[in-house]
């Protein structure tokens, strides 16, 4: 497994190496077999991306971690605590928020966020003030008050969001946390986390989106059918492919397929096609000499050209050539939970 590039101070106990650790977890449903001997860590302080498509394990692994799930075989500890034996410890140290925000729409913004604090056996004074602070944080002042049942989906994400830190937890785990979100909502959340890491938080995220795991962590672990297959930062998995990538816009979308076959020799087999965009693109090994030669391949067999040009490769194009195939659009089952104490 690749070292972690990035060391910070969290706030779990400086005794644990890790506050997260995942090894060799295997988890079996009937005969499909969701976790097939995962093994990760996370350090204090340090935000890790679970990046993989639907069906890829990162969700079975969230509840493995958040005790919602057994795992068949293997160990999991958080926060030094072990996930099967451990249960009740781990749940006062985590946060937990999904895809879909689950709060009472008959509830106002600010009553569901002291019932967290009850959960939590806070102090009424306390959980009052927390409320407060968390309807700040997540600019949801001014709709404290009201019934969730008004609030727009960005608004009962961020509320969803804002009851899993009620209780501080230095751990947090993010499922999807961005899905259907607008840009603006969706950087608002992105600065939030930026903001808790900074503070000491541990986060575990999982996501489809590339940009997002580029954008927030330090490490990306990428999962594809149950079973990790790249570990590392964004720059050490970009560097997997070992060069750059050709990308070709053609004028006519019908040119793309011969496109496609004349472009095989030079990025190693199928290049990617964006129908959309009359887009092909692949991994090259080479500069300058691979483009002018690519582009002469083209011309002599008449396909007019729009673009033609080299680049860096993305982590779309490393999950690409790790998996055989793109991501997909997020539905894997979501959920939330507060972190509570009771079992």
């Amino acid at each position: 497994m690749t070292e972690p590039a990035i060391r910070t101070q969290g706030t779990v106990d400086p005794r644990v190496d890790a506050a997260i650790e995942v090894d060799h977890v295997s988890k079996r449903f009937g005969t499909t077999l969701a976790l097939d001997d995962v093994s990760l860590e996370v350090e204090a302080g340090a935000v890790l991306a679970l990046l993989g498509p639907n069906g890829a394990g990162k969700t079975t692994l969230v509840r493995v971690l958040t005790t919602l799930l057994q795992p068949d075989s293997g160990r999991a500890s958080v926060a030094g605590f072990d996930v099967g034996k451990e249960a009740k410890a781990i749940r006062t140290m985590i946060g937990l928020a999904g895809q879909y925000a689950t709060v009472d729409e008959l509830l106002t913004g600010r009553e569901n966020l002291e019932l967290v604090g009850l959960l939590y056996h806070l102090e009424k004074v306390e959980y009052e003030r927390r409320a407060t602070e968390a309807l700040e944080r997540m600019t949801l002042v001014e709709a404290g008050d009201k019934p969730v049942k008004t609030y727009s989906g960005g608004m009962r994400r961020r509320l969803d969001l804002a009851a899993s830190l009620i209780g501080r937890p230095p751990i947090l785990f993010l499922d999807e946390p961005t899905t259907g979100l607008d840009p603006r909502t969706r950087n608002d959340l992105w600065a939030l986390i930026e903001e808790l890491v900074a503070e000491g938080t541990t986060v575990l995220l999982t996501t489809q989106y590339m940009e997002e795991a580029e954008h927030l962590a330090n490490r990306i672990v990428v999962m594809d059918g149950g079973r990790v297959v790249a570990d590392g930062t964004a720059d050490q998995l970009k560097d997997h492919l070992g060069g750059n990538v050709l990308e070709v816009r053609v004028a006519d979308r019908s040119d793309l397929k011969r496109a496609a076959a004349l472009l095989a020799d030079f990025v190693g087999g199928n290049p990617r096609l964006d129908s959309d965009l009359r887009q092909l693109s692949g991994p090259i090994k080479g500069g300058a000499k691979v483009l002018i030669a690519a582009g002469r391949a083209l011309d002599d067999n008449g396909i007019d050209v729009e673009d033609l040009g080299i680049r860096r490769p993305s982590l779309d194009d490393v999950f690409l050539s790790l998996t055989g195939h793109t991501t997909a659009p997020p539905d894997e089952a979501s959920f939330s939970m507060s972190g509570a104490t009771d079992d």
